[in-house]
């Protein structure tokens, strides 16, 4: 192998890549398409050339995210109430309300940064694999440290990881769609290009970020990260924003209607205040002080902080939710359409039966026997010989286990034949690989063609239907028999016997002295049937079961057998019956021609087997028309569609291709199923906890609305100031809410029907809560005043000052009391999720150690208009606040409080 010059791995040349032939390509690029790259050669190209990543622009600077905390009409709203305090000699306020948006901006701002945090973190844990061939083995890597140089392996559902030259390829096509616009997938082989050949015609080269969608192929890498056709026009891309969120798109435009509520409320307030006779300074000020309360300060950062925060705790569950907007989704799902294998079993292949034309052997009935013991020579040299070279996996033994490569049924073939004593690499030497035809959701087989000692040969496996229609005759003993139509009945009555035993089956076939790649397929000669099993996960019964609780339909839509799904799902409680219906591919016509028969018959099966990846999309669509919300799991190029169609698509993390995993709004990093009802539990709490911080702000902001506007209306001689105003929702705004945003969920969270996705985040009856919950807050502050005056200092001279200071702590302890009313009433009080939830004790013991500070600090004393109070007063503070909870919590067990849940 011809090492690299450090300063130049790619020499200089005046021919373009594509128009070298091979040999110019391995020496101008300095490797070796057999062995590949060494480690050392490959470390060291990866510190010249840096890696393999396209760069995403700029982040957004720390001051742009700082002054983006202005433009809210929140904070203008603010900004106006500073401007009266200016105009009106009011100092102290106008002073205080500036400090207290500072201080909200800069809450504002950290919470945003930790949000863009998260969602970086949850980028770093989404890295594309690929395979290489170094040091002589192939291997799977990060595609970030793949080096000019490199030889790649890539097949259907890859993405490209770099720019590459082809050097061997079968019926390869790829969508370059991200690049040329080209939306038909072109052909992809080796060859030698004109050198004026345009970019879209380049058809020798791989270019980074484009599918790779039938076929497969080995390339050597000629450009990483920038120095790729996707690298030179990242700069047209550059940055994006976060896309809005239905959610926020919500609170903004609830928000904008509270500020014009809140205006029109303060100009009546205002006019009856002057009518009544009351100074234009002083309504003024209680203007002020209604504009200020009505603003919920944390509302919409708090929604996104949530969102951000939701998609990490999902991903400690090992999903990976790619969009935000999945995570309030979630949810609401009604419908799951999983696949079996790998999703719902083990996706651990393990060879448990063999059964040709003069015999079979099952390992279940005697762990002890050998296949060559039970099977004639022949028809068992044969289907090994399937399993090892019709087979694009790899797998090496290792320390008493198995370093696997590949598709786990593939790798489930090469382990039996390493137990059976087979040398795979031998073999595979010894009978060169000349073409192949992959294998496809379409066609369900796959071919190769192979230079063997015999002359030149085919081996072929698939599907046992698809497969039988392909063989023209069938081994027995050594002799060639011609396949009648009895024989071929047989066969299939004997693959639907395994796959009921639960056995997924495959049938494997081979032909002599062919020279035809294009008839590969034709006049074949069946050899017998693979029985491999995959055990089901031992956590999915249980989450089936959870998902009938929660209202959660599941259907298993799988290419396997028939026989084999209604097993497997019997198994798992998909179904209660082995004489439920399932739906075979064949039997469902195109979307267009469904009858209403059809599609109601669609929506009651559990079980679609044989199916297509058009008919999984057609799935969905039936699905979706009954205004169900659908989750979609696919692994492969072909289901895509389905996956982009569903409200939730769901990829799989280990088996899934990267064509799957782009279009999807999740990925599953274990492929469990029971991933995907964590995911779908974490959503309906992360929605919930959302409802709950709307419900405890909204509450908190109309009660002070309330006390402000009851005062006025009353003529008390007592008020609120503006900056008592804003302090109070700096306290409460904040960190109680945040605490909230994190809570682990009720234990019933799972316990009911999905929502509806047309529901609004507060429906109509927690806004009847929210109104009573003001009433209880409001009216409990200002009888706290009343108390105090009546019956502990039983006077009858309105100490203004000592009036407004208990008014002022009484709100601020019924609402961080009120924080406990937000649990669910199914639980008793101690056990509710608020009250174990940890952040809101802490949220409320900081919130307390700042009033207490606060209140021993003269001048913030005299900014609040706070004097010191009597221990009594206190009491009657702490005692009205906690009253008003214990109220507000016997409410909620009524009746008419029971129509929804917190």
């Amino acid at each position: 192998m011809v090492k690299s010059n450090k300063n130049n791995i790619l020499s200089k040349s005046d021919i373009p890549i594509w128009s070298l032939g091979e040999d110019e390509l391995i020496s101008r690029i300095s490797t070796d398409t057999v062995h590949g790259l060494t480690a050392t050669e490959a470390a060291a190209r990866l510190e010249l050339v840096g890696p393999n990543a396209i760069s995403q622009g700029e982040q957004t600077p720390a001051w742009v995210i700082f002054l983006r905390q202005f433009k809210s009409p929140i904070v203008l709203l603010l900004f106006v109430a500073a401007g009266l305090s200016f105009a009106f000699q009011e100092w102290l306020d106008g002073i205080a309300i500036l400090v207290v948006i500072f201080i909200n901006a800069i809450i504002g701002f950290y919470m945003e940064f930790q949000a863009g945090r998260s969602m970086e973190a949850l980028k770093k844990m989404v890295s594309i694999s690929v395979k290489v061939l170094r040091d002589g083995s192939l291997s799977e890597i990060n595609s970030e440290i793949l080096v000019p140089g490199d030889v790649i392996y890539l097949e259907a559902g890859d993405m490209t990881p770099a720019d590459a030259r082809l050097f061997n390829s079968a019926q390869m096509q790829v969508d370059e769609a991200s690049l040329t616009g080209e939306s038909v997938p072109v052909e992809k082989a080796p060859a030698i290009l004109p050198t004026d050949t345009p970019l879209a015609e380049q058809s020798n080269l791989l270019f980074k970020g484009t599918f790779i969608t039938k076929g497969n192929g080995w390339a050597v890498v000629t450009g990483t990260g920038m120095n790729t056709e996707l690298g030179k026009i990242a700069h047209l891309v550059g940055t994006s924003d976060q896309a809005v969120t239905p959610l926020e798109r919500k609170l903004e435009a609830f928000s904008g209607r509270l500020i014009k509520i809140t205006v029109g409320l303060v100009v009546v307030i205002f006019g009856i205040g002057v009518i009544g006779g009351k100074p234009i300074v002083e309504m003024l000020e209680t203007a002020i002080a209604l504009g200020v309360a009505a603003v919920p300060e944390g509302l919409p950062i708090v929604a996104t902080l949530a969102l951000a925060q939701g998609m990490l705790r999902l991903a400690h569950h090992n999903v990976i939710v790619r969009k935000l907007s999945a995570v309030e989704t979630l949810g609401g799902t009604t419908v799951i359409c999983t696949d079996k294998t790998g999703t719902l079993t083990q996706n651990k292949m393990e060879v448990e039966a063999l059964v040709s034309p003069g015999g079979a052997w099952k390992k279940r009935d005697d762990e002890k026997s050998l296949p060559a013991d039970s099977l004639p020579k022949a028809e068992y040299g044969r289907l090994l010989q399937i399993g090892i070279l019709c087979n694009n996996a790899d797998i090496s033994a290792q320390k008493g286990d198995f370093l696997e490569i590949g598709d786990p049924l593939e790798t489930g073939l090469l382990k039996f034949a390493l137990r059976q004593g087979e040398d795979i690499n031998r073999i595979r030497l010894q009978c060169p690989k000349l073409s192949e035809i992959p294998f496809s959701s379409e066609t369900k087989i796959m071919a190769t063609q192979h230079q063997t000692p015999e002359g030149n040969m085919v081996f072929a496996k698939g599907a046992a239907e698809d497969l039988l229609e392909c063989c023209s005759f069938l081994i027995d003993a050594g002799k060639y028999i011609p396949m009648s139509p009895l024989h071929h009945k047989a066969w299939l009555v004997e693959a639907e016997k395994m796959a009921s035993s639960g056995l997924k089956v495959i049938a494997g076939a081979f032909k002599l002295d062919t020279y035809d790649s294009e008839n590969l397929t034709e006049k074949l000669v069946f050899a017998g049937l693979f029985g491999l099993i995959d055990p089901p996960r031992k956590e999915i019964p249980a989450a089936i079961s959870e998902c009938r609780k929660a209202g959660i339909e599941v259907v298993m839509v799988t290419g396997d057998h028939p026989a084999t799904a209604k097993a497997i799902g019997r198994q798992l409680g998909i179904i209660d019956s082995d004489n439920t219906e399932v739906v075979l591919g064949k039997e469902m016509p195109d979307f267009e021609n469904l009858s209403a028969e059809d599609k109601s018959r669609w929506a009651t099966t559990k079980i679609f087997a044989r199916v297509s990846p058009k008919q999984k999309l057609d799935l969905v669509r039936v699905f979706q028309e009954r205004k169900a919300i659908v989750g979609m799991t696919g692994d492969g190029v072909n289901d895509a569609p389905a996956l982009k169609k569903a409200d939730i698509g769901i990829a799989m993390g280990q088996r899934g291709t990267q064509v799957a995993q782009e279009v999807a709004d999740m990925v599953l990093r274990d492929d469990s199923f029971a991933s995907i009802i964590t995911a779908i539990r974490q959503g309906r709490v992360i929605f919930d906890n959302i409802r709950k911080f709307v419900v405890f702000l909204l509450s908190c902001n109309l009660s002070e609305l309330l006390v402000i506007s009851s005062v006025s209306l009353l003529f008390l001689h007592f008020q609120l100031k503006p900056l008592q105003i804003l302090f109070i929702n700096l306290i409460t705004d904040v960190l109680p809410a945040l605490a909230l945003g994190v809570t682990a969920g009720s234990p019933g969270v799972m316990a009911h029907r999905p929502r509806n996705p047309d529901e609004p985040i507060i429906d109509r009856a927690r806004w009847r809560r929210i109104v009573f919950y003001s009433i209880v807050l409001s009216a409990g502050t200002i009888g706290a005043v009343y108390f105090s005056h009546f019956f502990i200092h039983n006077s009858d001279d309105w100490l203004v000052q000592r009036c407004n200071n208990i008014l002022f702590f009484t709100l601020i302890f019924s609402q961080l009391f009120h924080v406990f009313n937000m649990g669910s009433i199914a639980v008793p009080f101690w056990r509710t999720e608020v009250v174990r939830n940890q952040y809101v004790w802490y949220a409320i013991a900081a919130c307390i150690c700042i009033i207490i500070g606060l209140y021993q600090i003269g001048p913030v004393r005299t900014a609040l208009s706070v004097a010191p109070m009597s221990p009594a007063d206190w009491v009657v503070c702490i005692g009205a606040g906690l009253l008003t909870m214990i109220i507000i919590r016997l409410g909620k067990h009524l009746a008419f409080f029971q129509n929804g849940k917190l």
